[in-house]
C-alpha cells in the first residue's frame, strides 16, 4: 500500500535509506552507501513523501519529490533490499506521477547512475528516458553540479525524466 509519509514514519525512512544505500556497497561504491541519509529537516521540506506499507503495516520503502524549478523531481527513492523486485519500487513510482499529474506537471525529472542496474535501466523499464545535456534546465545543471561537489562523478550519472499525460 502507499500512501502519505506521516513525521512519525521519519526514523523509519532513514533507516530504509540507509539499509537500502547497502545495494551500493555490493556495487563496489562504498562512498555512497556510507553517505547519511536524508534527515527530518530534508524529509518535511518535501514538496511530496510517500511510503510503501507491508500487509502488516511495516514501512518497506518512501519516494520523496522535490520541486525544481517549478516541476516534479524525484530527489530520493528507496526500498528495503529484501523487498526488492516485488513491485514496492514501480507502486513508489506511479503514486510520485498519480502526484506530480495531479498538480498540473507535465514530467517528472531524477538523476542516476547511468549503469547500476537497480538505477538507470531500471527506470527506463519504467517510462523514464534519458535527457541530452542540451535539454537541461539551468536548475537541473545546478543540481547536477551540487552533486559533483559531493563527489558523485558526473560521466556516472544521467538525468532522466518521465513525460506524463
Amino acid at each position: 500500500m502507499i500512501r502519505a509519509a506521516r513525521p512519525t514514519d521519519y526514523e523509519q525512512l532513514s533507516d530504509i535509506e540507509r539499509r537500502a544505500g547497502e545495494m551500493f556497497r555490493d556495487a563496489g561504491m562504498p562512498e555512497i552507501a556510507d553517505h547519511d541519509p536524508l534527515d527530518a529537516d530534508e524529509l518535511a521540506s518535501a514538496d511530496a513523501l510517500f511510503v510503501a506499507t507491508a500487509q502488516d503495516g511495516e514501512l518497506v520503502g518512501y519516494a520523496m519529490v522535490e520541486l525544481v524549478e517549478g516541476h516534479a523531481h524525484l530527489g530520493q527513492i528507496s526500498v528495503l533490499p529484501e523487498h526488492g523486485g516485488q513491485g514496492v519500487g514501480t507502486q513508489l513510482l506511479d503514486a510520485v506521477a498519480d502526484w506530480a499529474q495531479g498538480q498540473g506537471h507535465r514530467e517528472i525529472t531524477l538523476t542516476t547512475f547511468r549503469d547500476l542496474p537497480f538505477n538507470a535501466p531500471l527506470y527506463s523499464k519504467r517510462g523514464y528516458e534519458v535527457v541530452p545535456d542540451s535539454d537541461w534546465t539551468a536548475a537541473i545543471r545546478d543540481l547536477v553540479a551540487g552533486e559533483a561537489e559531493m563527489g558523485l562523478d558526473p560521466a556516472a550519472r544521467v538525468v532522466m525524466r518521465r513525460l506524463l499525460e
